[in-house]
């Protein structure tokens, strides 16, 4: 319970404080870092200022106690590691035998005190053991700034954590030198689109420009290899014809990801540049590849831009069903064109929708269309007899980010804007299920899984995955 009484004060600082570590044991003690390259020593309870320690050279990136209470270890930008007593705060060893040439920025206790980990900046992972104060094991993350480490932690008994700067969490048997054990991937920023593989496999696009493979079977998260986007994955389409991924995204790239039944999935080394900025892709049944861009829509295949089509109106998003190619747009209405291998013809203008058209998507045996509009409604098309289905599915209260079907086509799930996903019936067309504040600050995408999951996207960067129970029929 906090009484509101002070337990003292950190003092002795002039710049920023990077770390504070406190003993556990009596007589309590404290020590602070800083980049004014200090280490202030603290007593307690209540804490104060005792005495300064100058070290490093640079800035102190980290400061940590052991369990016991015995010593505390610093590390710094001056690539040092020195080791101190824990009550008094003198420096018993600058420990020399680094392996580390660069910044180090983190440092962690084992459970039993005799020994600790540290990370650098030169993606470097060393275990130290305290009596020789010499390295044990040294780990070698790679090359470039994506590997640098930059925090630790020692988990259990023997697992040791290292978090490199793109975000992934690098696990370490202590027993063992070499590569991680296993390494831990997930969303850095925002997931804008998903892409399925099989029902239990899916890919997601994030604003930093990365897709991640994700397996609802497994709970595990892969960072797909080869050359990424450089920036935001607008969108991503899957071709059934070959089981392949495509990408675009705002460094004006398509990209496609290939996979495999044992490696998984991976970039191909090739990608295709669109004239504007991309915003929607989709595949036809011809392994076409559709681009809706700023200023048009552009159609790959093999590698080469074998179409391009400029409408009066522009495209926002766009759908793909075998030959059929539905493009929305800003006028809020819907064209359907048919697709011949070698250009779009329109054939019906579909109205409906009340805002700009801001995702499509094909029911799995192509008879429906869904169309959602920034005004939060979604509008069902039948699509031989080119009409209207229901304008009803209007629960929304903000724009739709991306629609989903479920493989038998009688269910589709909406995300939008508003944080919320709903679940639509065409069977019972008044008939809907909710998932409220199914991703805060907005739900970008979903994805149908098996035995009716649900996994769900959006703009905090984590994947839902909810169990859903239809209504009877």
């Amino acid at each position: 319970m906090d009484s509101g009484t002070s337990t003292g004060e950190i003092s002795g600082h002039a710049k920023t404080i990077n770390a504070v570590s406190i003993r556990h044991q009596r007589p309590f003690r404290a020590a602070t870092a800083a980049d004014d390259g200090l280490i202030v020593f603290h007593q307690g309870a209540p804490y104060k200022y005792d005495r300064t320690i100058k070290t490093h050279t640079k800035f102190v990136q980290d400061v940590q106690y052991a369990a016991s209470g015995d010593h505390f270890v610093s590390v710094g930008s001056d690539a040092k590691v020195f080791l101190y007593d824990g009550k008094t705060g003198d420096t018993i060893a600058d420990l020399t035998a680094t392996p580390h040439t660069g910044s180090i920025m983190a440092a962690s206790w084992g459970p039993n005190s005799k020994s600790f980990v540290t990370s650098s900046a030169d993606c470097t992972v060393a275990l130290w053991d305290v009596q020789t104060q010499k390295p044990v094991t040294t780990w070698k993350l790679g090359s470039g700034v994506e590997h640098q480490q930059v925090g630790n932690a020692w988990s259990g008994e023997r697992d040791i954590v290292s978090l490199s700067i793109s975000g992934a969490l690098n696990v370490f048997d202590p027993r063992t030198g070499g590569a991680p054990s296993r390494i831990i991937n997930a969303p850095q920023k925002a997931v804008n689109a998903l892409a399925p593989i099989s029902y239990t496999t899916f890919l997601g696009g994030t604003a930093d420009g990365r897709v991640l493979s994700f397996s609802s079977g497994k709970g595990e998260t892969e960072l797909v290899p080869g050359t990424s986007h450089s920036n935001l994955v607008s969108d991503l389409a899957f071709n059934p014809t070959d089981g392949h991924v495509y990408s675009v995204g705002f460094d004006d790239q398509v990209r496609e990801i290939g996979i495999d039944s044992v490696a998984g999935a991976s970039y191909k080394p090739s990608s295709m540049s669109t004239a504007s900025q991309p915003k929607s892709v989709a595949v036809a049944g011809d392994g076409t590849v559709f681009v809706a861009e700023i200023n048009s829509v552009e159609g790959f295949r093999s590698n080469q831009r074998v179409f391009e089509h400029k409408p009066k109106i522009v495209t926002n998003v766009l759908a793909a069903f075998t030959g059929v190619i539905a493009l929305g747009g800003e006028d809020q209405k819907v064209r359907l064109n048919s697709w011949d291998g070698k250009a779009l013809t329109e054939t019906v203008v579909l109205e409906g929708n009340k805002g700009v058209i801001s995702a499509l998507a094909f029911s799995p045996d192509g008879k429906l269309l869904a169309s959602g509009d920034s005004s939060g409604r979604v509008t069902l098309f039948d699509v031989k007899e080119q009409k209207m289905i229901t304008s009803r599915w209007s629960f929304h209260t903000g724009r739709i980010n991306s629609l989903v079907w479920t493989p038998d086509s009688l269910h589709c799930a909406s995300a939008s804007l508003d944080t919320h996903v709903y679940i639509w019936s065409v069977a019972k067309p008044m008939k809907n299920i909710a998932i409220k504040n199914a991703a805060p600050g907005g739900a970008n995408a979903a994805h149908w899984l098996e035995n009716g999951t649900l996994a769900t996207t959006g703009a905090d960067g984590c994947v839902r995955v909810w169990a859903i129970t239809f209504h009877s029929a």
